[in-house]
């Protein structure tokens, strides 16, 4: 999917695409379809870390208990 569209991107805007998207992450209800994929790309990164991060705090808590 994103294979065609990175290679018209050289590495650093690559990278700074991805910073922004860190900077400014959004619900994904609240995601412009308009964005770069790489935007949605990295967003989805961080929705997978919230969501183990979630996880671990919440066994964590269930283990202390």
């Amino acid at each position: 999917m994103l294979s065609g569209v990175m290679s018209e991107l050289d590495l650093i805007e690559e990278l700074r695409l991805r910073r922004w998207a860190r900077e400014h992450y959004v619900p994904r209800s609240q995601r412009q379809m308009s964005w770069h994929p790489v935007v949605h790309d990295e967003m989805g990164k961080k929705d997978l870390e919230t969501r183990r991060e979630h996880s671990a705090s919440a066994y964590n808590t269930w283990m202390a208990s």
